[in-house]
């Protein structure tokens, strides 16, 4: 197995995903010369490519750089890239990107955050939660923290932060100090097969916790197999829970609250605040709050770090704010984040209409929770749909947003999103609402192209919507 010590140059096929681009960041803070190359130019790779990092956009073996000790893949690449055939075919080092971060934590104490959701919003909470009190962490983050800008930090202390993730059942290459599980509805039964399989994975992953390391799992999550020895639950506010929030108060658009923990002692934190929106990320807060109590941040600094906390680019992130209209991106891609979504906007903006715009994520996943994403959509008071977005797969049959708008029981438009600034400024702006309104894009596809044009039309349209 290739060390750190061997690495002097390294080169990215994928480097503009959110995982590959954190390790990217990583090597080119130690000095290793990092380029690579990516289908398309993104905002994650203009960032790369403005710390010096040289990427190409076309799979073109005459600019890939042949002096290189290490090549990295992300297994969205396509099995018949030529770049990644030809580094293979001429017996260069090439690993996957979780046996890269595997290498790069092996030497140190781990914090892992799986889960089919919250795991981006609780791993930046709790390396925000270290940085920001002085006490330190590298992060390897799959989401862009919206305190820092970038999803990774490095720092001398010698403690990750990682997102461990269940695709490709990459999580399973790591060994956690401290594993937090925050849930395991199924998803990737392209990868996985069975539902049963999928949470097996999340059972073998749990077990790897070190020992003398904490498992910390959401209330109900069946882990009775697991083989870590100490283990304690967390919830919302479920007292069964040995962790949860209580006294759980909205004021002035946040959340305050209490956080009671039974670790070792028991302790209780009074007086949190969140100014993130979703009672789901109050409970992602009660986890990582219990985290950094764990490895001895002290409660003042707790406190000051979980109120300054910005939240996650892409998690429930606020782009228009006002008293009559409010405008919402998240990532949210599968039933259950749908649903903490809306859920979220019902418990904050209940006298305001709700208008989703979602962009289904994947052929397979649309087939495979159909009814699920039905139930969750039909939270919003409109839904828009856009095509599915293919990513790495190609059409299935039948399968489309169409099929997919049948399964509601009310009016489902579906539209190109070539379109949807029309509809925006056409339709939408037009309508003479009584009570306010909250519009939210969703899915984790390229909707987010739209963000910026739909909170510019937004913010000039009405002298009471004031961008965030």
């Amino acid at each position: 197995m290739i060390e750190l010590k061997d690495i002097k140059k390294i080169y990215f096929i994928g480097i503009g995903g959110i995982g590959m681009s954190a390790i990217a960041r990583y090597f080119h803070a130690l000095g290793v010369p990092v380029s690579g190359y990516d289908r398309t130019r993104t905002a994650l790779t203009r960032a790369l490519e403005d710390t010096g990092i040289a990427i190409h956009y076309e799979d073109d073996v005459n600019q890939a750089p042949k002096d290189v000790s290490l090549v990295v893949y992300t297994p969205a690449v396509p099995r018949e890239h030529g770049e990644l055939n030809f580094y293979r075919e001429n017996n260069y080092p090439v690993l996957k990107r979780s046996d890269v971060l595997k290498i790069i934590t092996e030497n140190a104490y781990n914090i892992c955050v799986a889960g089919t959701h919250g795991k981006t919003t609780m791993s930046t909470m709790i390396a925000h939660l270290l940085r920001d009190s002085g006490y330190g962490c590298n992060a390897f983050l799959g989401g862009i923290s919206a305190n820092y800008d970038t999803n990774f930090w490095s720092s001398s202390r010698n403690l990750c932060v990682v997102e461990a993730d269940e695709f490709d059942r990459s999580f399973l290459k790591l060994s956690p100090d401290v594993a937090i599980i925050t849930a395991m509805d199924p998803d990737h039964l392209d990868i996985y097969g069975s539902d049963q399989d999928f949470k097996e994975a999340f059972t073998a992953f749990s077990s790897r916790v070190k020992e003398g390391g904490l498992l910390l799992y959401k209330y109900g999550l069946d882990l009775e197999k697991s083989a870590t020895r100490e283990r304690y639950s967390y919830s919302l506010t479920n007292t069964n829970a040995d962790i949860h929030a209580q006294n759980v108060q909205v004021v002035n658009g946040g959340y305050e609250f209490d956080v009671v923990i039974k670790l070792k002692a028991g302790k209780t934190i009074n007086g949190c605040r969140l100014e993130m929106g979703g009672l789901h990320n109050v409970e992602n807060a009660v986890a990582a709050i219990a985290v950094a109590q764990y490895v001895g941040i002290n409660e003042d600094a707790i406190r000051k770090g979980i109120a300054s906390f910005k939240g996650v680019k892409r998690r429930f992130e606020y782009h228009v704010k006002s008293e009559s209209q409010v405008y919402i991106d998240d990532y949210a891609h599968h039933p259950e984040e749908l649903k903490a979504l809306l859920g979220g906007v019902k418990n904050l903006f209940c006298d305001m209409r709700s208008t989703i715009l979602f962009q289904p994520h994947l052929y397979s996943r649309t087939r495979d929770f159909a009814e699920g994403f039905a139930e969750s959509l039909q939270m919003a008071d409109e839904v828009i749909l856009l095509p599915v977005y293919a990513a790495r797969e190609k059409p299935i049959p039948q399968i489309t947003s169409e099929w997919l708008a049948e399964k509601m029981a009310m009016p489902v438009r579906v539209i190109e999103k070539e379109k949807v600034l029309d509809w925006l400024r056409e339709d939408f702006l037009k309508r003479e609402d009584q009570v306010g309104r909250v519009l939210i894009t969703a899915g984790a596809g390229d909707i987010d192209n739209l963000v910026e044009p739909i909170k510019n039309i937004l913010s000039g349209n009405s002298d009471n919507s004031v961008p965030v």
